[in-house]
């Protein structure tokens, strides 16, 4: 392999590989395991570093290096960016062309991190995209259109909501509620409603299989065990749909108060076209049923999942050197670095 082109979803909870002419090749946890006692060597990058949160011992540490879809620690992104770049495209002969997404509203200092990070981790050229952009591309839409397309993209640390047309965001809004926070909600329900203590992994649990923004046609249950604040032993207790609905009541209205904000301030042109051809959610915290209905109930337009919700972002940052080259975007934000 002479050289390639690589898109990456460099997000909160998982990291996306999708490499030019293979599709998405790598999806993994970004969570990296660190030995404290050892200056902060690298034990286990994605899926083997997950298994460790909440089980290791007191020497070694599985943390996120990434927080609300930006770098918290540079150095431990920087090893696992290299990583993740290795075990999808093995040992190039020539470096790699990246793209990698960012919220759309970082700030230079945080967009130069990112750029930093991938160069040492072995990009040739680097392109930092704003997440709405890659999402409207990964989901199949034309962005170079004159015609207005609501993106939201609902990641593990940010949701982003933008009004794209002409191959540029018109209107957006960033705000740091997303899939995290959602389990954050989940961990504070069961501590005060039920005296009991879960941890981040049976939260997601309870999100993905009984989690709800919109009232469900029957009551889905789910057992969860955790420690019992009371007596400290385990405990376990069975939880439903509609106790999960009334836990994440906050964190989805702010999502939906996201959206009603940036269709306020959309052009009457723009906000024809939308009302038009609907709202379309991507990311893994669209997949939170009811999610899309309830946006649908309280905005009274179509709201649709993409298909592959969860890779359209990495898919479309992958494409997006594609739509460099051939001159469907021209910004000046988009000039690689070197």
């Amino acid at each position: 392999m002479l050289g390639t082109d690589i898109g990456i979803d460099l997000g909160t909870a998982s990291v996306l590989v999708y490499v030019k002419g293979q599709g998405t090749v790598l999806k993994e946890p970004s969570v990296v395991a660190i030995n404290k006692d050892k200056n902060d060597e690298i034990l286990a990058v994605g899926e083997e570093a997950r298994n460790m949160l909440g089980r290791t011992p007191g020497n070694i540490v599985a943390i996120r290096p990434m927080r609300e879809g930006v770098i918290s620690d540079y150095r431990i992104t920087q090893k696992m960016l290299e990583y993740f770049i290795r075990k999808a495209i093995g040992r190039p002969l020539r470096k790699p062309r990246i793209a990698i997404c960012v919220p759309s509203n970082v700030t230079g200092v945080e967009r130069r991190a990112v750029e930093e990070a991938a160069k040492i981790a072995g990009a040739r050229d680097v392109f930092v995209i704003e997440e709405p952009i890659a999402a409207a591309i990964g989901a199949g839409i034309d962005i170079e259109r004159a015609c207005g397309s609501m993106i939201v993209d609902i990641g593990g640390g940010t949701t982003d909501v933008a009004v794209i047309s002409l191959g540029g965001t018109v209107e957006s809004a960033s705000i740091k509620v997303a899939g995290d926070n959602f389990d954050e909600a989940i961990i504070r329900y069961m501590r005060k409603k039920h005296n009991i203590l879960i941890g981040e992994r049976s939260a997601e649990d309870l999100k993905i299989n009984v989690g709800t923004a919109f009232p469900r046609a029957t009551n889905a249950t789910m057992d969860v065990r955790g420690r019992n604040l009371v007596t400290g032993l385990p405990k376990t207790i069975t939880v439903t749909s509609d106790e999960m609905e009334e836990a994440l009541h906050e964190s989805v209205t702010n999502v939906v108060e996201a959206v009603h904000m940036v269709l306020e301030r959309t052009p009457p042109e723009l906000a024809a076209d939308i009302y038009d051809r609907g709202i379309v959610m991507t990311g893994g915290g669209s997949l939170l049923h009811g999610l899309n209905k309830l946006i649908s109930q309280r905005t009274g337009i179509n709201t649709i999942i993409a298909e592959d919700a969860v890779s359209c972002v990495a898919i479309g940052t992958g494409k997006f050197i594609e739509y460099v080259s051939m001159g469907k975007v021209n910004v000046p934000d988009y000039r690689p670095t070197r």
